[in-house]
């Protein structure tokens, strides 16, 4: 950013300077693998044996050529899937990671390669060590490379499950997710998912995200894949992977943090510091269903560092302002729990607006205004990048509205470094 300084209640201060442009890399697609060719026949032929003086038995005798073998045509993805799932209580497997699958972790392979499988039952065999990566136990988090051998023990398969999806609902998904697309190509989908739709399912949440991505599964059996999370009630960009290279290959680029993404948000009250950094260390705490983030201190349990700089682009009355923020790390609740920390929360936050006595102004509803409203992303394949923005969801534009704010203005975060 040009300007830096320290935030209210623990921020600090920011650099000066800022990069130009985005970084990428360029992977170069998989090399498809050789068929295999197929083993010749021998034929009657090349079987023939010399003449001899023996008498020629009568040709009622003699017996029948048998048929010719025709090549049987190549098996889909989908059809040796099913096939592995036939003969897995077989026994012990040995599993070649293909080049599509290398970076992914041990788990989730397996998920992908043995979609009936229960993931706890994966989850135990890692665990007890029954699982190894050529000769050596393998740990849950350990990532693939390809060639390597995974020595899978018997597994089992969870009983059959009713096939509860219908035709009807497939549709149905399939035009609700393409009224939401943003951008979309062979490798990837980035969506505007809507403020209350959750990108996951969990306690009581039947209708999310990667339920819907079932509908959009190929005639390869690939279904598209999350590659980085949203909360329930954060509207905007979400980017999808439609196929394993894509994932793979997208995931690193968040890993590596070459992904840039902005936020906007409404916070309660204006911040001194007009642009700032704010870093601390996060660490979860309560129940999953109810957990929050809570500001630690380094070398507390399950403490990790999260960094976001943010930007006041515009103001009304002193009372709220409108931020625009950019997350370097990607913690939970991050954004959420840094507002709340710098002393101006985000409106409308169930969790982390805790300023007593403060009243909403009128006609501004009691929703969560924060939107992932632009991400920019190295393209899986051609390294060139992907820059996506999303519009405001209903409740925010009508909030913008009655503040007099115009999203046509400069948004200063773009200069704010990135690291």
């Amino acid at each position: 950013m040009r300007k830096s300084g320290s935030g209210q209640n623990g921020a600090r201060g920011g650099r000066s300077g800022s990069r130009q442009g985005f970084r990428s890399r360029e992977d170069k697609p998989a090399r498809k693998s050789a068929p295999a060719k197929p083993r010749g026949v021998k034929s009657a032929a090349a079987k023939t044996r010399a003449p001899s003086a023996v008498r020629e038995k009568p040709a009622a005798a003699r017996p029948q050529a048998k048929p010719a073998i025709t090549e049987a045509p190549r098996q889909t993805r989908a059809q040796a899937r099913a096939e592995a799932q036939e003969v897995l209580a077989t026994g012990v497997q040995t599993l070649v990671v293909e080049p599509d699958e290398a970076d992914m972790r041990v788990d989730r392979f397996l998920v992908a390669r043995f979609p009936q499988l229960a993931f706890t039952h994966i989850q135990r065999i890692v665990r007890k060590g029954e699982l190894r990566i050529d000769g050596k136990r393998a740990q849950p988090n350990e990532r693939l490379v390809t060639g390597q051998k995974v020595r899978v023990p018997p597994l089992k398969l969870d009983q059959p499950r009713p096939v509860s999806r219908s035709a009807a609902k497939d549709q149905d998904d399939r035009d609700f997710l393409k009224s939401i697309t943003l951008y979309e190509d062979k490798d990837v989908l980035i969506i505007n998912k809507p403020m209350g739709l959750a990108v996951q399912g969990g306690s009581g949440t039947k209708r999310h995200v990667d339920g819907m991505l079932d509908a959009l599964t190929g005639e390869d059996g690939q279904k598209p894949r999350l590659v980085h999370r949203l909360d329930k009630d954060t509207a905007g960009c979400l980017v999808i992977a439609k196929t394993r290279f894509a994932a793979s290959t997208m995931a690193k680029s968040f890993r590596a943090r070459t992904t840039r993404k902005i936020y906007w948000a409404l916070v309660a009250g204006v911040p001194r510091v007009r642009q700032g950094r704010v870093s601390t260390y996060l660490a979860k705490e309560g129940d999953e269903g109810d957990a929050r983030m809570r500001v630690a201190q380094h070398g507390d349990e399950g403490a990790s560092h999260a960094l976001t700089y943010y930007a006041v682009i515009d103001t009304a009355a002193q009372k709220l302002a409108w931020l625009s923020l950019k997350p370097v790390t990607g913690r939970t609740h991050q954004l959420r729990a840094h507002a709340a920390h710098i002393g101006h929360p985000i409106v409308g936050d169930p969790k982390y607006f805790d300023i007593e006595n403060w009243e909403l102004p009128g006609g501004i509803q009691n929703k969560l205004h924060l939107l992932a409203r632009r991400i920019v992303i190295a393209h899986p394949r051609t390294g060139k990048p992907i820059d996506v923005t999303a519009p405001l969801p209903p409740h925010m534009q009508q909030s913008f509205n009655l503040l007099g704010l115009d999203t046509s203005q400069y948004d200063p975060i773009v200069e704010a470094p990135e690291d």
